[in-house]
């Protein structure tokens, strides 16, 4: 009996210390050239985003969720909307007046047309059972302009110039 709550106890502190990790690439849309990867990370109820694009114009740039890991449409519409679980109007993340889960924001580029954006939160996981934070079939769509966090539904940041759907290989 001792051997079987050991295991236990081994099994339960083996399996809080994991946590889950995607690699996914960003595929150009719209004729665009912009290109690159994301990983996805979450540790302790966090979950980590780090994304690296290239073929950008210099600039800012808007960097969202949408609803579905659907890449396949050479303009990227084929994501559907902003991924607004909550139906929250568009917003600045963390805005009292409301934001939808997938507003990550905007995210500025040099004259090399190499963007970066770090992002972490506790509003998101990968992979649980609750649909309100779950980003698994989502997809990461990096916009042409700067989001303007006022217009609704979407920020009117223009054309979805790079996508990565978000899925488990």
């Amino acid at each position: 009996m001792k051997k079987i709550v050991l295991l236990l106890i081994v099994s339960v502190l083996w399996l809080s210390c994991q946590h889950s990790q995607l690699e996914i690439g960003l595929d150009a849309k719209s004729g665009s050239t912009a290109a690159g990867f994301a990983l996805l990370s979450e540790k302790n109820g966090t979950v980590y985003l780090s994304a690296t694009i290239r073929g950008l114009s210099a600039g800012t740039h808007a960097i969202h969720l949408h609803e579905k890991a659907d890449c396949s449409s050479d303009d990227g519409k084929s994501t559907g909307g902003h991924w607004n679980p909550t139906f929250a109007p568009h917003g600045a993340w963390g805005s009292a007046a409301g934001y939808h889960k997938g507003d990550i924001g905007n995210f500025e580029v040099d004259d090399d047309g190499i963007g970066r954006v770090f992002f972490e939160t506790d509003e998101w996981c990968i992979g649980c059972d609750d649909p309100t934070k779950d980003i698994l079939g989502k997809a990461i769509i990096v916009h042409q302009g700067a989001d303007d966090f006022v217009s609704q539904p979407s920020g009117a940041a223009g054309a979805r110039i790079s996508c990565a759907g978000i899925v488990m290989e």
